[in-house]
């Protein structure tokens, strides 16, 4: 049985009560559906739910034990709730295999959750020695150790410059290839010491050397950036007229691309020069937020997660053609 005060302990929500503000419109007309597309342990959902009594909630997630814990968290709410093993690009397919072609409201809340970074043998925190494995789905295949057995030492540079905006790629990913020729880097602190040793100590004294590093593993072995391109599109697509979408991005590449899909749906397709814009030209979005909002100061000293916490909100005006 799960323990509400363990589940509390472990996952407090980020910026709650702003969600709840920005979908609320939505969400009080009868028969509302919300998609939580990234439910974790369901503390969004949770909240969803008890103020919106007659609210349909739809929970996707690849990660198993989070399903699990969320499924026994929400069981009071009965078949209110419906809850899918799913990775969120495949968006559109798992609302049409419960039946529901659009929702009234959508929730992103991206990143690692609370549960795997808090379960050390899951291998994401570069602070504690575990096996490397980072999968957020455990069904899946790829691991950060398989990547850094396989994979060349240009496509080691790559991923950590790309994913991780790491300067020091190319010294890091030489490094990992010549340790792992004497022996199989499978441990986090074998990982961690390669990082140390090869970083100058002035760098040291800036933040953890192997921070970027391990990010970019994470997002490589779970593909998240590339699943997100996907995603943001085909969840808009779903989106009923009047509907919302509020997504909360950890990380400065996660919400550059979360920016650039709002900011396109949100502008005129008009060519340049048209005297009159079409309906099939006008904004399919309306944003909600100026630019992306930030944790209040008092919720970062409450909940230090939320520290580099980027929202974005967008409501839909008009129908896809």
């Amino acid at each position: 049985m799960v323990e509400e005060q363990g589940l509390s302990e472990i996952h407090t929500p980020v910026m709650l009560e702003r969600t709840i503000e920005l979908l609320a419109p939505a969400l009080e007309q009868p028969g509302a559906v919300l998609v939580d597309a990234t439910l974790g342990m369901g503390g969004h959902a949770e909240a969803f739910l008890t103020r919106f009594p007659e609210l349909v909630l739809i929970g996707l997630d690849r990660d198993l034990d989070a399903l699990a814990i969320a499924g026994e968290r929400l069981s009071a709410f009965g078949d209110r709730v419906r809850l899918v093993h799913t990775v969120y690009d495949r968006f559109a397919e798992a609302i049409e295999g419960i039946g529901v072609e659009s929702v009234q409201a959508i929730l992103f809340d991206l990143g690692v959750s609370s549960l795997q970074l808090d379960r050390v043998e899951r291998g994401f925190s570069y602070s504690k020695d575990a096996p490397l494995d980072m999968r957020m789905d455990a069904t899946s295949e790829l691991t950060a150790e398989r990547i850094l057995a396989e994979y060349s030492e240009a496509d080691l540079r790559r991923i950590f410059r790309d994913y991780g905006e790491e300067r020091l790629a190319p010294r890091y990913a030489q490094r990992i290839v010549q340790r792992r020729q004497e022996e199989p880097i499978v441990r986090s602190a074998q990982l961690v010491e390669i990082i140390t040793a090869a970083t100058p100590v002035a760098i040291q004294r800036k933040g953890h050397p192997a921070k970027r590093v391990f990010q970019a593993l994470r997002i490589e072995v779970n593909q998240e950036l590339a699943v997100l391109e996907r995603a943001i599109p085909e969840a808009l697509d779903s989106l009923a007229v009047g509907g919302r979408i509020v997504v909360l991005a950890y990380q400065s590449l996660e919400d550059r691309l979360v920016k650039r899909c709002l900011a396109a749906a949100s502008s005129s397709s008009a060519p340049a020069g048209l005297p009159v814009e079409l309906p099939e030209h006008a904004p399919q979005l309306k944003l909600l937020v100026r630019g992306a909002e930030l944790a209040s100061e008092e919720e970062k000293q409450r909940n230090p997660r939320s520290i580099p916490v980027r929202l974005r909100a967008a409501e839909r005006v008009r129908a896809a053609v």
